[in-house]
């Protein structure tokens, strides 16, 4: 999807957003939060995230960092950062990755096992394109789908974790086990997603956010 029909989908009445979702207040509070913890992990953890990616650059033969454009907040793309863990490989086009996708190095299973893979991110967060808690941000294809009450998850920013990737942080072992895991991913996960992220924003707190922070870092 390219911004021109990024903007039809924003701009459309008939898909509008619902009126609802975070008070204006409430979004000022979730961004500085954002702001605040981006800035000081950003200067903790950079020589972290400089390493992963120069030894990520030597196990693909590629970048480091692997940059893919994701729907953002209204429908709005983005590129989203994060350490490259797979190579290409012949013959391999789906969309969906499993834990026995032949694309992962062994290297790269390592850095997603411990997340390592998503410190690049804390940049999306501090420019304003991500926040720490929200809907996983997905393929403007995908985002499209969403019609009528669904498209209030696209309302806030998407996040580097959440209560659904809470409940799928397994997802990768879960879609191996299926027969056809596109499939499985578009009429089962997904929508289940969807219901997760439409609760999380119309029940939207600052302390529920710490609390999938939490769980997502301590929780194992």
């Amino acid at each position: 999807m390219n911004e021109g029909t990024s903007e039809s989908l924003r701009d459309d009445s008939a898909l509008a957003l619902p009126c609802r979702g975070l008070s204006r207040p409430q979004a000022w509070l979730k961004r500085g939060f954002d702001l605040g913890l981006a800035l000081v992990l950003l200067l903790l953890l950079w020589p972290i995230i400089l390493v992963t990616a120069f030894i990520a650059w030597r196990d693909t033969g590629e970048s480091g960092f692997f940059v893919q454009t994701r729907s953002g907040q209204y429908g709005k793309p983005f590129r989203i950062v994060k350490i490259r863990t797979m190579r290409r490989c012949e013959g391999v086009m789906t969309t969906e990755t499993t834990v026995t996708d032949p694309r992962i190095t062994r290297l790269g299973r390592r850095l997603r096992q411990a997340k390592l893979d998503e410190l690049p991110q804390l940049y999306n967060v501090l420019v304003g394109d991500m926040s720490f808690v929200g809907p996983r941000p997905d393929m403007p294809a995908v985002m499209d789908t969403l019609h009528g009450e669904d498209r209030i998850v696209m309302s806030v920013r998407p996040g580097i974790t959440g209560p659904a990737s809470l409940k799928y942080r397994n997802e990768e072992s879960l879609l191996a086990d299926v027969a056809d895991p596109e499939r499985f991913s578009r009429e089962v996960i997904f929508p289940d997603k969807t219901r997760i992220n439409r609760r999380y924003v119309i029940e939207w707190s600052i302390k529920k956010d710490i609390g999938y922070m939490w769980r997502t870092v301590f929780n194992h």
